[in-house]
């Protein structure tokens, strides 16, 4: 009988070494989940310090758009300043219009449309330019030829520019 009842007193006691068997698998699983929970801390830092890098850069970048374009306003309400729009104008060899002309709705012409004078330029001539794709009259030719003088005359070149009077 003492077999026995050495069975029932082995059941409730348990050697040292199966104790520790049955730990090792929550050791395991407690060092597991602490170790991915610190590597899973230490990507979620790093993605947070690159987002604030590339945050600095895109602010930066901004910045810099800004400056450009306040300088862009800047040029834009310089160069279309009356002032300014006259003068280059001018230097494209336009003159200010004559007395406007509307037309109405039913056909009719409201007020008397008139010419635009020739006034001198910046560029020292008068008259009214025209480019020269626009020109009606054939281009002279770049060779002088007998019939054409290779200098013209001051007074040839007085009748060229000016404009007869509308009449």
């Amino acid at each position: 009988m003492s077999g026995a009842g050495s069975g029932a007193a082995s059941k409730g006691r348990q050697a040292p070494g199966a104790a520790t068997a049955r730990r090792t698998p929550f050791v395991l699983l407690v060092v597991v989940l602490l170790g991915s929970g610190l590597i899973g801390l230490l990507v979620l830092n790093s993605s947070l310090n690159q987002g604030s890098f590339e945050l600095s850069r895109l602010e930066k970048q901004t910045d810099e758009l800004t400056d450009d374009r306040q300088a862009l306003e800047q040029d834009v309400d310089r160069l279309s300043a009356p002032g300014a729009l006259e003068r280059r104008a001018r230097e494209l060899g336009m003159v200010p219009g004559g007395s406007p002309a509307f037309l109405r709705p039913d056909g009719t012409v409201s007020g008397v449309p008139a010419p635009a004078t020739a006034q001198p330029t910046t560029l020292g001539t008068t008259g009214i330019w025209v480019p020269p794709a626009l020109d009606p009259t054939p281009a002279a030719p770049l060779i002088p030829t007998p019939t054409t003088p290779a200098i013209p005359s001051p007074t040839a070149a007085a009748s060229a520019n000016s404009i007869p009077a509308p009449q």
